[in-house]
């Protein structure tokens, strides 16, 4: 006996516990592409399946359409592999264990992945109805989308003529996402040069460190007034250096580009009686009281060091501290369409000191292409007016506001039959599929949405059933409209 078994909507639950049965994690996706194909098969469905496991499952409009457009439903594959310290799953070649208590599901000891499977099943199920009226359907399922959206972006647009895309990867209902941002990572260097280690030393090498600031996510954390750890250290050194000589030997913060950093440290070389430390404390104060009401975990310290490697010449010193003080970082403007969200940003996440050089990486992001650019190069003038160079990563490009949608405006209505209601209208300062498929299919039109799905990415995760019944209801509803 299946577990959501006489849970509806019942094709969508029968989908979705299947799919949970089969490892999905990301970079694992053949088998769960594998049963994708084996369904289209089985109902004599076009299949088109590429060497990243991206899968294209294509039906024909059903009989009581009158549609000329061809719509994508749209989810990814992989799920996010998480599980509790307890639980002995093999999540590389296991199914997961299912449970429900008739309001939710959720999967003991692990992640559900109810993000993304319950696109992947919604969509299955419309594919398996003879009942339904829609329009000519291709299915897009993507694979690798939690660890970079990898797949959307090595898949070739030429498979897909639709224009209309319903991307059901959005976790709280009632919600449509109209917008993302676009990004990339940049990529500096900036060259040192150190002190020969037979010159005689000018004083004790310290260690300063920047601590326990709040942190939070490059995206959804950016606008709360954060502090970033590199900049403020890299701050503090310029505002020392004003004061009191001392020789810069490294500075080094932060873990991952899209994290606002939470500490950073330099270690410097001075002399204890020129008055260094009594700077340093002066400093210590003054920042504690500029930043401590906003960061009430920071933490500023210095202490004695061992570091065997040599100070850098005075040249390079400044041009370090140049480029930190013009180094752009976070919010660089406001959406003029939508309220509160963020259309331009960055964020420097990482900072590391090697024997020759120091190596950054900047976040950005961006609703605005042009905006994205412009702040690019911002970005790389502050590196290579310092003396170094740069390069550009993993670039993306936005999904900007559409203020004519008649795909927008089809849901809308949808929305408003079933429940009475209008939907949020909502932005992310954060990457999405949509976003790449824009970029490959010109005149795309495209809404994200979802049921709600609680504490995604954790053991924790809980699908709504009564929530994924709505929106699944509103899907038929949406495609009879089209």
């Amino acid at each position: 006996m299946r577990i959501l078994e006489g849970l509806e909507p019942a094709a969508v639950m029968k989908y979705f516990e299947e799919l949970c049965a089969i490892p999905h994690g990301s970079g694992n996706t053949g088998r769960i592409a594998d049963y994708c194909e084996r369904f289209a098969e089985e109902h004599s469905l076009e299949c088109i399946r590429d060497e990243h496991n991206n899968i294209i499952i294509k039906k024909p409009k059903s009989a009581g359409s009158v549609s000329g457009e061809t719509v994508i439903i749209q989810g990814h594959l992989d799920m996010v592999c998480a599980k509790t310290a307890d639980c002995d799953i093999d999540l590389e070649n296991e199914g997961l264990r299912l449970r429900t208590d008739g309001e939710t599901v959720w999967a003991e000891g692990t992640t559900l992945g109810g993000d993304d499977a319950v696109a992947v099943a919604m969509a299955l199920a419309v594919l398996d109805s003879e009942e339904l009226v829609h329009p000519e359907l291709e299915c897009l399922f993507t694979s690798d989308e939690e660890i970079g959206m990898l797949g959307a972006a090595a898949l070739d647009a030429d498979l897909l003529k639709g224009r209309l895309l319903l991307n059901i990867d959005s976790e709280e209902e009632g919600v449509f996402t109209v917008s993302c941002a676009g990004g990339a990572a940049v990529e500096g260097l900036l060259p040192i040069t150190r002190c020969s280690a037979d010159r005689a030393a000018s004083g004790k090498k310290y260690r300063i460190t920047v601590s326990g600031l709040s942190g939070g996510h490059s995206g959804t954390e950016i606008d709360k007034g954060r502090e970033n750890a590199c900049i403020m250290l890299g701050r503090l050194l310029s505002e020392l250096d004003a004061r009191i000589g001392y020789e810069l030997v490294s500075i080094d913060g932060g873990e991952k580009d899209n994290a606002i950093p939470r500490s950073a440290e330099a270690v410097v070389e001075a002399d204890a009686q020129s008055g260094f430390e009594q700077a340093l404390e002066e400093l210590e104060e003054e920042y504690m009281m500029r930043f401590g009401l906003t960061e009430t975990g920071l933490k500023i310290g210095y202490e004695e060091c061992l570091e065997e490697r040599e100070p850098m010449y005075a040249s390079s010193k400044t041009a370090v501290l140049n480029m930190l003080a013009g180094m752009p970082n976070g919010v660089q403007s406001m959406s003029a369409e939508i309220k509160d969200l963020v259309q331009t940003s960055c964020n420097m996440g990482i900072v590391k000191t090697g024997d020759t050089g120091i190596s950054l990486t900047v976040s950005v992001r961006s609703a605005s292409d042009t905006e994205k650019r412009s702040l690019i190069d911002s970005i790389g003038l502050s590196i290579t007016g310092s003396g170094g160079s740069f390069s550009v990563s993993g670039e993306y490009p936005a999904w900007e506001f559409k203020k004519d949608s008649k795909l927008r405006e089809l849901a809308s209505a949808a929305y408003v039959k079933q429940y009475g209601a209008e939907p949020e209208l909502s932005a992310i300062h954060a990457g999405l599929e949509c976003g790449i498929f824009c970029g490959k299919l010109p005149g795309l039109d495209c809404i994200s949405f979802g049921p709600n799905i609680y504490d995604i990415h954790t053991p924790a995760e809980r699908l709504d059933i009564g929530s994924t019944a709505r929106v699944y209801s509103f899907l038929t509803e949406l495609l009879g409209m089209i």
